[in-house]
């Protein structure tokens, strides 16, 4: 060993020893991976640290944005899995409509006309005499015939709840064969009548009386218009103008009684019937007081 360092030699082994590290050594290549995968990481921090940041800015915001997000899922998502409504076709609403006319029959146009005045119908005696009234303002004015008076001044009223009352004329129309009452004692949900102007009747206009016919009822019968402007001889020897002839059943207890047009509303008095036997008897011939004329004595203007 000491022999390799004389001579020449010496100034080789007294240098100090220097490693020379090349550029690409795999130490040096090895610090450098480090160093940027440690900035990677670095970067991704921060960046995390910034989404955060916002994140905890606009929590509030964000949660709604979510909410509506879910909610709108659920609402597209119910809106794919619910199946469609079929199409309504005109043939479907006339079947649907067919069916319910056959499961279910409409009311008549009487039984409707009665039900919208049947609280206003109201008995009325008198000694020896039973006829009908009508309602026509609801402080117990009741609309009826003279003749049904029999010449008294003071007669007894009946509503449909069957309280009984005294009556007293308030007016009278001889030559139209009215009598204006007023009751003493009156239901406490009392309705008076809708009046409907006779000027635009025609002939063949389904009608309905009500009355209470040999004190009978109340009764209700259907007919048509026969006539308008027809004259009528009573039996005192006046002659009553302007009358609407129909054919619904009419007999003696049914005068003073409305004649209802389809809708219920009071168009006439039922006043007189054609009787050709002393008998009597309904003979499809019958008379009413168009309303206009015989609640004039009310002092109303109903049209």
């Amino acid at each position: 060993m000491r022999a390799l360092c004389t001579g020449a030699a010496t100034d080789v082994c007294r240098r100090p020893l220097r490693l020379r590290l090349s550029s690409r050594s795999p130490l040096q290549l090895k610090w450098r991976r480090h160093d940027g995968a440690t900035a990677v990481v670095q970067r991704e921090a921060m960046r995390f640290s910034r989404w955060r940041a916002v994140c905890a800015r606009y929590e509030r915001a964000l949660l709604l944005l979510a909410g509506a997000c879910v909610a709108l899922g659920i609402t597209l998502g119910h809106a794919a899995l619910t199946p469609r409504a079929p199409r309504i076709t005109q043939q479907d609403i006339d079947a649907a409509v067919l069916r319910t006319l056959q499961t279910k029959p409409v009311p008549s146009p009487a039984a409707r006309a009665y039900q919208a005045v049947r609280g206003s119908i109201v008995r009325v005696r008198s000694s020896g005499s039973t006829g009908t009234g009508v309602v026509i303002i609801n402080r117990g004015v009741i609309l009826t015939n003279l003749h049904v008076l029999a010449g008294q001044t003071r007669v007894k009223v009946m509503f449909e709840n069957g309280l009984e009352s005294d009556a007293t004329i308030i007016n009278v129309q001889a030559e139209k064969d009215v009598a204006l009452l007023q009751a003493e004692q009156i239901p406490d949900d009392l309705k008076a009548a809708t009046l409907r102007s006779a000027k635009h009747l025609v002939e063949g206009e389904q009608v309905t009386a009500v009355g209470f016919p040999y004190g009978i009822g109340p009764s209700v019968s259907a007919g048509v218009i026969s006539g308008l402007g027809r004259e009528y001889d009573s039996a005192d020897g006046k002659r009553l103008r302007n009358l609407i002839q129909f054919d619904a059943a009419a007999n003696p207890g049914s005068s003073g009684g409305p004649l209802l047009n389809a809708t219920g509303e009071v168009i006439g008095l039922v006043t007189a019937i054609l009787t050709p036997t002393q008998k009597g008897g309904f003979s499809g011939i019958a008379f009413a007081v168009p309303i206009e004329m015989a609640a004039a004595g009310a002092g109303l203007p109903p049209f």
